[in-house]
């Protein structure tokens, strides 16, 4: 592979379910792009026989060339992380040096690896973005693109720089509803209000769709949510809506009804998709691997305790993971019961 300058490729470093849908769609459009994998046995399968997208929304294939990390050589000015957001540090010490002294990481993640680019390589360097669309990874060379939704991207400071610009038509030949924000962390502070619901699915065996739906799980869910709501407001930060997801309704001040209508907005978003459950609950019950949740969850309750805010739910949440994922727990409706257990002795403590 030969050292590019700032016209060169696209770098996507994770050709997972983000990562591997959105450089299949920009490869599709005539773009030059290059994966980087630590799945060498998904790395052989793209080379061997490109990169398969499956679903119901445009499903392709193309031709890709795909590299494992150690393989890598060259500087790129476009890098997009999408990696698992407890792999971050480590993608990017070794990305570090495949980094053009122009260049920029945009971060393609769940969660706030933002802030860990940031302090990693500069915040000059780093752009924010939000994907909310449902993707998941198959088998080697195979992703499935199970529906449309939210994508955003946005500078750190909110300014609407040259490249943000450049980066948000990019990302329209992808979905011409893509947004240019200068409130980046608005979007990803609501997505993580959502993501904790998400979570608290993926402790059953439940669609998300499902779950939502469920009456008498409702006010933990919401409870849990006004939990973030409460750190994302002492962190000053204006909420974002996205995909039938209003945040506002998840503020301890909302109206029920307004949180009512929400839920239900996300039950008919959730049921219009490919994908009936969440990555987390794929990565607990199909490949039995470690979740995001220490990286995506765990900021939560750290930023909360440095504003005073308590977050037992959150805490407890994660504890519900962490014996899942150690094998302490089934996937089961009794996991919300726990977490509604824990809402109790909050509110009598």
């Amino acid at each position: 592979m030969s050292d590019t300058t700032s016209t060169g490729p696209t770098l996507v470093w994770g050709a997972g379910a983000i990562g591997g849908t959105l450089g299949a769609a920009f490869i599709r459009d005539g773009e030059d792009v290059l994966f980087v994998d630590q799945d060498a046995a998904h790395v052989a399968a793209i080379n061997e026989r490109g990169l398969t997208i499956t679903g119901p929304i445009a499903p392709h294939a193309v031709k890709a060339r795909a590299f494992t990390p150690t393989e890598v050589t060259g500087t790129y000015r476009r890098i997009f992380l999408a990696v698992k957001a407890h792999h971050t540090e480590a993608a990017l010490a070794t990305l570090a040096p495949h980094l053009a002294a122009d260049g920029f990481v945009v971060s393609f993640q769940n969660g706030l690896n933002e802030r860990v680019i940031a302090a990693t390589i500069g915040a000059d360097r780093t752009v924010g973005a939000f994907v909310n669309f449902g993707a998941d990874y198959l088998e080697p060379g195979v992703v499935l693109y199970g529906g449309r939704a939210a994508v955003v991207v946005g500078e750190l400071d909110g300014s609407r720089s040259e490249r943000i610009t450049a980066l948000h038509h990019q990302l329209l030949r992808f979905d011409d509803k893509a947004v240019l924000t200068g409130n980046i962390f608005g979007y990803l502070w609501s997505k993580l209000i959502y993501g904790a619901l998400l979570f608290a699915t993926a402790v059953t065996n439940d669609s998300i769709a499902d779950v939502l739906a469920l009456a008498r799980y409702r006010p933990v869910l919401t409870a849990l949510a006004h939990e973030v709501g409460r750190v994302a407001a002492a962190e000053g930060i204006r909420l974002e809506t996205f995909d039938g997801f209003n945040p506002g309704a998840f503020l301890p001040d909302a109206p029920p009804a307004e949180t009512a209508r929400s839920f239900d907005d996300m039950v008919v978003h959730n049921r219009k998709s490919a994908k009936t459950h969440s990555g987390i609950w794929r990565d607990l019950a199909i490949r039995k691997r470690k979740t995001e949740v220490d990286a995506q969850l765990g900021p939560i309750v750290e930023i909360g305790r440095q504003h005073g805010i308590p977050t037992p739910l959150t805490v407890k949440l994660i504890d519900l993971i962490h014996r899942t994922e150690d094998g302490k727990r089934n996937l089961e409706l009794a996991g919300l019961d726990e977490l509604a257990e824990a809402a109790a002795a909050a509110v009598q403590a």
